[in-house]
């Protein structure tokens, strides 16, 4: 969790002293450009804005600003080993372990408000449908003009605020986009997402459910977007760069999904179906996303293949050899899917074992849930989501339950360092009747 001191030393001396800009003849000036950046409100690592462009003709330029920590790091230097070493941000209840010290990740490669910053920009254009009619990709400076919550912006979205139509456009055209790649065959499962974070003396849990809100689609559309963009470049000018696909998965026929209630049941059961994306350097379908081919790029100050991709992009802008060839992406991509997929679990388990703490504090309390799945029915194990958490767990009936049945449980024993929860149903009287007590 910590860098070794001639590392953080190392990071000090490059803030000195930075690297010369290789980009720097070719940066697109669009510091007149209105930038959005819009994350939680304990984001520290700014990776993206959003602007909004009017052409001549009336028609919108949609700009994807990615923050440039290549501008910073050189292949092969040791702040590029560092972060193939580490390959991942990890994100924890208690905290973060980043890919890049502090002193870099939330300061000069973060696309700060108000601050001249380096970024590699997407401008793309859309049809009516929301394919892409046309892109450019460039080098660039912009100023980052507003730092949003996704809370701020759907309440401006809600508002109608006039004073930002280049939100509302945005927002529109991600809606536009969301829609095509639902034509195209993308796959979309809504299931409850939750944030668990733990205080520094362990002392406070605090779970919140994300939702699904307009914010939150509309940055997830353009991250998609620019990363479809992305890969359609590497393709067109065979360039050797980690592309993501998904295997098409065999998902439950429409006879069965019609049979099972609408909202998180039949979601859960796609979900369950889905396959494992895969990396590599020839580009391949993506099923869920429903794209032709897609390369992750958005995230270069926390995840690895990202910063990889970053090189190769900017090197050809220049045109300069690209830094890595097509056996080096290969292995590099291999290493770092196996390190990314460890700290996922690591993150899971982690996440579990916070959740199962919380629930043991709090095991008086009586929760809403619904039943999902049958994890094994002669067993009587089902899958429940714990409605007002957004926690699938285990649990145990002693009866006939039918998915998506509503019903409220307490906690009867929880020992997060075993990982053992255990749920009992309660009485539909009991439950009302703690209601009035803790009220």
């Amino acid at each position: 969790s910590h860098f070794p001191e001639e590392f953080l030393a190392m990071a000090q001396q490059r803030l000195q002293s930075p690297p010369p800009d290789l980009d720097d003849p070719q940066r697109l000036d669009l510091t007149h450009l209105k930038v959005y950046t819009v994350d939680d409100a304990s984001t520290q690592e700014i990776d993206d804005g959003l602007s909004l462009e009017t052409l001549d003709d009336g028609t919108h330029r949609l700009w994807i600003h990615i923050a440039d920590p290549t501008r910073w790091v050189v292949p092969g230097d040791e702040l590029d080993l560092e972060a193939r070493r580490r390959c991942t941000t990890v994100y924890l209840p208690t905290g973060i372990i980043p890919m890049f010290p502090a002193e870099l990740a939330t300061g000069p490669m973060s696309l700060v408000q108000g601050k001249i910053c380096c970024a590699l920009s997407f401008g793309i254009v859309l049809g009516e449908a929301g394919d892409v009619q046309d892109y450019t990709i460039a080098t660039s400076q912009i100023k980052p003009t507003y730092r949003l919550t996704y809370e701020d912006v759907d309440e401006l979205l809600e508002l109608g605020i006039t004073a930002e139509p280049e939100l509302h456009d945005l927002a529109r055209w991600s809606q536009v986009r969301g829609r095509w790649r639902v034509t195209q065959g993308a796959i979309t499962i809504n299931m409850p997402e939750s944030v668990i974070k733990v205080q520094e003396s362990e002392d406070d849990i605090v779970i919140e459910v994300l939702e699904d809100s307009p914010a939150r689609q509309m940055v997830a559309e353009m991250m998609i977007l620019a990363g479809e963009v992305a890969a359609r470049y590497g393709q067109t000018h065979d360039l050797a760069i980690p592309f993501r696909s998904q295997p098409q998965p065999e998902l439950p026929s429409e006879e069965e999904l019609i049979q099972l209630p609408t909202g998180w049941v039949r979601d859960s059961a796609i979900r369950r179906c889905m396959t494992r994306s895969e990396v590599g350097t020839t580009p391949s379908r993506h099923a869920t996303l429903g794209l032709e081919s897609y390369s992750q790029v958005t995230s270069p100050i926390r995840r690895y293949l990202d910063l990889l991709v970053h090189f190769q992009l900017k090197a050809h802008l220049r045109g300069d050899p690209l830094p890595f060839s097509s056996h080096e992406i290969t292995e590099l991509a291999q290493g770092a899917s196996v390190a990314a997929y460890e700290a996922t679990l690591v993150e899971r388990q982690t996440k579990r074992y916070w959740a199962l703490e919380y629930l043991r504090r709090h095991q008086k309390e009586v929760w809403d849930v619904m039943m999902l799945r049958w994890l094994r029915e002669d067993d009587g194990l089902g899958l429940i989501m714990v409605e007002d958490l957004g926690l699938e767990l285990a649990m145990r009936f002693n009866r006939s339950v039918t998915l998506g049945e509503q019903f409220q449980v307490r906690v009867s024993h929880a020992n997060p360092r075993q990982d053992i929860i255990r749920f009992e149903e309660v009485a539909m009287e009991e439950a009302d009747s703690s209601l009035a007590t803790s009220a």
